[in-house]
Order: structure tokens, then sequence, then C-alpha cells
């Protein structure tokens, strides 16, 4: 009998099984030579690294405390947290004894730092330490912890080193003690989600489920009445009503998590609340947060979502506004909200494989996160606009540097969201050139090689790697977007429709060495309109091949892209190679321009411009900005 999938349990594959060639490798290798050694070094010259020696005096307040009563400064571990986690990652693709080095120096000194009870924090230790615990609303702490064990469990696969996870699983056990109902515990929890998810990795990687209970606990706790921050307020003797954002929909805590309908507040907070949520579900097979997170999911994608997969289009909140309202030009669409949009989706996966979750991993992946990494893995972007008038670019640093590490860490993990296993089964998520090793808890081991070229190419090709044969289903999954796909088995074509399910081609057999599956995705452009009521993009339509949204930039096509019409039938377009741009495929297609020359000198006249057919260049979106500054377009003119 075949099991429903909300019965199934699927759980990434560690990043170390994974081997990424192709697309993701050159980006891997751009960390490995750049980004990972830059993150540590700017973190040092921000003066994170004095912050947590207790071998010299603290440096006290270094980033001014804001109107909310607190400072970036005192999430500084979260940022060393990540930046941990990157090199770990980068480490196993690339050894290098020097930034080992530098990575073990800095577990050496939160392990001196760490109090006897096990509570770490270095703001709280080193500058407020009266304040400990005071503000879980506004003051990171648990949020700062929760990175520090997503670096400790990758520190651990990566290296087999236990210092970091030792840390925070102490951490971990002391926090057990400190949350809860019961005289003197703490029925609470934080105002920026986090914890949920690293406590669940925590609990997978040492197969202690106390932690996934904690993390539970959060969840289940959070928006309840009496609302644990107003009552936190009362007792520290703040404000009720002037606090940061004024609404409780700011952290996702105006409601209990499974009645919220509705997707609010800060775009990374909800998405890191999501995939805990998720997590929970998949590991206490929990119908009721599966149930909300479905609804919130419909909600985010078919109202509040850009088709880059960017979310959270207004920086006054860093998150979610009104239906539909959706600008370009001033998309806040932070980078680590695309990035938490991933690890959400990849979460919903957790009860089994389902095309509408996977599709839109890979959209948020490709062009709402992956911009914020420049190909040469040295400068970033934290916010991604749709359109830019030229005055937009890549930083090497920020006074909240969230994005840089964040995006640097799903880079180097990418193969662990590829790929995921149940007690009989293997689900790809992703395409790209890679070797998985995987075991499935029916004791059946395979290495399963994938060679693509993928997303340039929609070829794709599995060779199986078996000591002995095995039963087991693979289950490949089916674009949305890819119409006229095929599949074979040993040269065999199948039937796909006859083996779709939830939109993944699941192929149930007796598996040998040698054996090859075949995947042909059709990359055909396909033109993308948006909903009428997004009022922004009346009148205009995005271009998309395969999992890509495209661009045009003025370093291809001059100024005035806002000239550029497209024609309703696409034109047959020119694939070209772009060797500057990491082979990135591009596309030439006939068009009309309007002439902006010859309009004269009033701002508005009674005829239209004139227009002449011209050829336009469309970039992959998450390239722009990687060559010479200029204007740069997603929703061009559509010809009526």
């Amino acid at each position: 009998m075949t099991k429903s999938s909300n019965d199934r349990q699927f759980r990434p594959v560690a990043v170390p099984d994974v081997n990424l060639g192709g697309f993701w490798g050159k980006w891997q290798d751009a960390v490995c030579n750049s980004t990972a050694e830059t993150l540590l070094d700017r973190c040092v010259e921000a003066g994170m690294l004095k912050a947590i020696d207790v071998n010299q005096p603290s440096p006290g307040v270094v980033i001014p405390i804001q109107p909310w009563g607190g400072t970036t400064q005192m999430f500084w571990d979260s940022d060393l947290g990540k930046s941990i986690e990157t090199i770990a990652y980068s480490l196993y693709r690339r050894p290098n004894p020097k930034l080992e080095a530098r990575a073990d120096e800095i577990i050496d000194m939160y392990e001196r730092m760490q109090d006897k009870d096990g509570y770490l924090n270095a703001w709280f230790q080193r500058v407020e330490p009266s304040r400990r615990w005071t503000n879980l609303r506004d003051h990171h702490e648990l949020y700062c912890a929760g990175h520090l064990m997503e670096a400790a469990v990758a520190y651990y696969q990566a290296t087999g080193k236990r210092k970091l996870l030792d840390i925070m699983c102490r951490y971990a056990d002391y926090m057990i003690k400190v949350f809860g109902h019961g005289e003197g515990r703490i029925p609470g929890y934080c105002g920026h989600e986090e914890i949920e998810l690293a406590l669940v990795k925590l609990a997978r990687v040492t197969g202690e489920k106390k932690y996934l209970d904690l993390s539970k606990f959060f969840i289940d706790e959070r928006g309840t009445e009496p609302h644990f921050f107003t009552a936190e307020a009362v007792r520290d003797g703040r404000s009720l009503s002037d606090y940061h954002q004024k609404t409780y929909e700011y952290g996702q805590a105006h409601q209990p998590v499974r009645e919220q309908k509705k997707v609010v507040g800060h775009a990374v907070r909800a998405m890191y609340l999501y995939s805990g949520m998720a997590d929970i579900a998949t590991e206490y097979r929990d119908d009721s947060l599966t149930a909300a997170l479905e609804t919130l999911w419909d909600d985010l994608t078919t109202k509040q979502m850009y088709i880059t997969g960017g979310i959270g289009p207004a920086a006054s909140n860093e998150g979610f506004t009104d239906y539909y309202d959706l600008p370009n030009a001033t998309a806040y669409a932070e980078t680590c909200a695309s990035v938490g949009l991933v690890f959400w989706a990849s979460r919903m996966l957790g009860r089994g494989p389902d095309r509408r979750y996977a599709d839109i991993m890979e959209q948020a992946l490709y062009n709402g996160a992956l911009p914020g990494l420049s190909t040469d893995g040295k400068t970033f972007f934290y916010d991604n606009p749709l359109e830019s008038a030229g005055k937009h670019h890549r930083w090497k640093w920020h006074h909240c540097p969230c994005c840089p590490p964040n995006i640097a860490r799903l880079v180097t993990s990418i193969g662990s969201y590829m790929y995921a296993v149940a007690d009989d089964e293997i689900a790809v998520h992703l395409y790209g050139e890679s070797t998985a090793r995987l075991k499935l808890a029916n004791g059946a081991e395979v290495e399963l090689e994938q060679t693509t070229n993928y997303p340039w190419d929609g070829a794709v090709a599995f060779s199986a790697r078996m000591k002995k044969p095995a039963a087991f289903a693979l289950s490949l999954r089916i674009p949305d977007w890819a119409e006229g796909a095929t599949l074979s088995v040993n040269g065999t074509m199948l039937d796909l429709g006859a083996n779709i399910r939830d939109g993944y081609a699941r192929i149930d057999r007796q598996w040998a060495d040698g054996d090859r599956v075949a995947l042909h995705l059709p990359l055909s452009l396909r033109p993308q309109y948006a909903n009428p009521k997004v009022r922004q993009d009346a009148g205009r339509v995005a271009l998309m091949r395969g999992p890509l949204v495209y661009c045009v930039e003025t370093t291809d096509n001059g100024e005035d892209l806002n000239a550029i019409v497209l024609p309703r039938a696409l034109p047959a377009a020119e694939t070209v190679v772009l060797k500057d741009l990491n082979d990135a495929v591009a596309l030439d297609l006939k068009v009309e321009r309007e002439e902006t020359s010859n309009w004269g000198g009033p701002l508005y006249r009674k005829a239209p411009a004139e227009r002449r057919v011209a050829t336009a260049r469309f970039v992959p979106y998450h390239l722009w900005d990687n060559r010479a500054p200029g204007e740069m377009l997603v929703w061009v003119q559509a010809d009526k």
C-alpha cells in the first residue's frame, strides 16, 4: 500500500554527503576563494572578536543604541555564527588550514566566555549582564543562540570537531531549565524567530528529542494569551505602547501560530518561524501545523511574492504591506528573506515531495536569494529591486551584515536542499551537477551521480552506483513550467502522466548498480504577466526561461530601458553564452524601442513616441550589476 504524502518523513541529506559541480560548483568556488575569508575579515574589522575575547576588556557599545532600545551590535553572535557555518561548508569543499584555525580560535573564545550554567551571549555577558532574559521581544538572545547552534552542527558535520557542538548543547540544556511553565521559569519566546529551526538541527545531529520538545514549546507558546511580550514589558517597567513597529504582527506573535491566516510583519522573522513550524510538523506528524502552513503558503505565493521569489516590499518594516503591493524600483525584497523562503519551502517538503513547494524554492533560490552575492564572492546586495535607474549597487559591508553570511551559507550548503531521504524513497528537489551519497532507513545505500548543465540546459541524467541491488522509490520533480518533459530508465521511456504524484515522477522499482535515468526539461522562453491587481506591473511583461527570471541592463542595451516594447507573440530568441558571467545563457530578442532622442522639448505631448525595430539582450536577473553599472529592468513594456 502506498503511503500518503503526510505519513512520510523526509529529511535533508547532510551537506558533506553531496559534491557539487557545474553551476553551483562555480558559486561554491567563489565562496571558498573569497567570501568565507571575507566574512571573517569584515567581522574582525567591525570589532566582533574583541566582543567575545574575555582576555581583553569589553569594547562596550560600538554601534549606538537605537530608539527601539537595542543595537545591531546585540546580534553580532549571529553574524559570527553564520560566518562559521559558511566556513564549515567551505572547508568540506576545499580544505583551508589557515581559515579552519581562525574558526577554531573563535570557538575557543566562545568556550572561554560561556558561563558555568551554559549561558552564552557576548552582549549580555560583556556589555549588559544585568539585562539577561529581560527583553526577549527586542534583544535577539535566542536568535543569536540559534545561529550559533546551526554553526555548531555544520562545523561538526564538516570537520568532525565537537567543541562548538558541545558548547551549544550545554546552552540548550540550560534553556530547557529556564523556559517553560512553572515557578521560576520563563513562558516566553524570541521576538526574532530562529531558535526553533536551530533546535531541530541540534536534535537531528545529536538524537536528543528534548531539543525538539523545546522547539515545539517556543512554537506552541507564540501569540497565546495572556501575551508574554505584554507581561514581560510590565515586569521590566517598559511602555506597553512605545516599541518598535507598535504591533505584535511584526514578529508574528499577534495570534497563536495555528490560527494565523495571513503572512504579516518582518519577512525574515516570518520565514524562520514557518521553517521551524514545518520541521516540527514533520517530526511530530502535526497536521494542525501543516494545515496552518498551507494556508500561509497560499497567502504568500498568490498575493505577496515578487516574480523573483523576493518577499517583503517595504523597507519601513523590512516586510509585508498590503496584498498585491509589489513596487519594483523601491522593492526591499531582502536577500535574507528569500534565503528564508528557500528554508521554509525545503521544510514543507518534509512530509512528502510536492511540486508547489519545490518550484517556489527553486524560484526564490535562483532569483530572490542568489542576486545577493556577486560572481566573485566579494560584494553583496541587502535589498533586491526589480528596477534600477543605475544607482543601486552591491556593497562591501553593512551596519547590519546579516545578508552576506546568509547567502554564503545557503550557497555552500545547497546540496542538502537538492536531495532528501525517507524510509524507502529518495526525492530530488533541485537539479545540478552533483554526486550524492544516500542512505535510506531501510538500509539501502546508493551513490547518485547527476550530470547536467542545468539551469542553462534542460537535459539531466542520473547514474546509480550500488554495492548490491535495493528496492526504493526515486522521485524527481517535474517543474510546472516544464511542458513536454520526458523521462526514461535504462533507455525505456516512461509514461510521465501515469507516474506523476504531486508534481514528482515517482519511479518505484528494484535498483541496481549502473542503472541510468534520463530526464529532459524543455527550457522554453515564456512570458509572465502579473495579476491585474498588481498595479505596478500593469501593461508590462517579464521573461523566464526554466527557473530563471531575465532582465535588461544598460550594459547590453544602452539607456532608456523603459522604451523597450516586447511583442505580444514572442519572437524566437537567440541564445548567447556570456563568458564574463559564469558562462550564463543570455537571450537576444527582436523588439521595438520607443524613440527618445526626437521627442522634443515638451514633457508631454498628444502623440506617442515613434518606434523602431531593435534587438534587446536579456540576462539572468541574478547576475545583474556584475559588470558595468547602469539601469536594470525586469518588467518591460508589453505591446498591446
